[in-house]
């Protein structure tokens, strides 16, 4: 089994060196998490770069919700991310029905020259959950899926992430994830985790990620 990944949400280079520093495998470099998270600044993503050791992977959503509204700015984004020595990835993309967007996910794909990636948690709000794996299945570069198991997020989706772990793409535990759900999703397979708001002083986003949390999420891993 490969060994545990833990990924923690950054928001700039303070937050990366910490979540570092506390042990974590890389970050999801993101903007603005009051809306659930966007594309950073080209500027932002070349400092936390710098931090050594740690892998990066960068959202690219433009706005809130799953659909791909302007499919050019996105793609210059990513275009001049990749340009900067992005090479990890962040995106996903739902229909007005639904369902997966492999359309527009292909288009993004395009400026990514196939980087690896994650599918973000729009699997989560898809209409059909089965169809929307399906509609992963086999596309470049795409070797994880972040999910809570369902809109309600890990508390509620527990039992859907434990009985899809050893999918592939892999399964990455995230969306309100608590230390108390580890052990069980450990059992049942999953082994990578995505954290946020839980390495941080009360859970605030104001505030910068706490290494000695980060730590903490660590040493609960297997």
């Amino acid at each position: 089994m490969p060994e545990s990944i833990l990924e923690v949400i950054a928001l700039d280079v303070v937050d990366a060196r910490a979540a570092r520093d506390g042990g974590a495998d890389r970050v999801e470099l993101v903007a603005d998490m009051s809306r659930q998270g966007l594309t950073p600044a080209v500027e932002t993503f070349v400092q936390v770069r710098q931090v050594a050791g740690l892998a990066v992977r960068v959202m690219l959503r433009s706005h809130d919700g799953y659909a791909l509204s302007d499919a050019p700015a996105l793609t210059r984004a990513a275009a001049e991310l990749r340009d900067a020595g992005a090479d990890e990835f962040v995106l996903g993309f739902l229909d007005a029905a639904g369902a997966v967007d492999v359309a527009a996910v292909e288009a993004v794909l395009g400026a990514i020259d196939g980087c690896r990636w994650t599918f973000h948690r729009a699997l989560d709000h898809a209409a059909d959950r089965v169809a929307a794996w399906e509609a992963l299945r086999g596309l470049p570069g795409l070797d994880f899926v972040l999910t809570g198991g369902g809109p309600g997020g890990v508390g509620a989706g527990l039992a859907t992430l434990c009985a899809e772990a050893g999918r592939t793409p892999r399964v990455l535990a995230g969306g309100g994830l608590r230390p108390h759900h580890v052990a069980p999703l450990a059992e049942a397979g999953v082994d990578a985790f995505h954290t946020g708001g839980a390495v941080r002083p009360d859970g605030r986003w104001d505030a910068p990620v706490d290494a000695a949390l980060v730590r903490a999420w660590r040493d609960l891993l297997p």
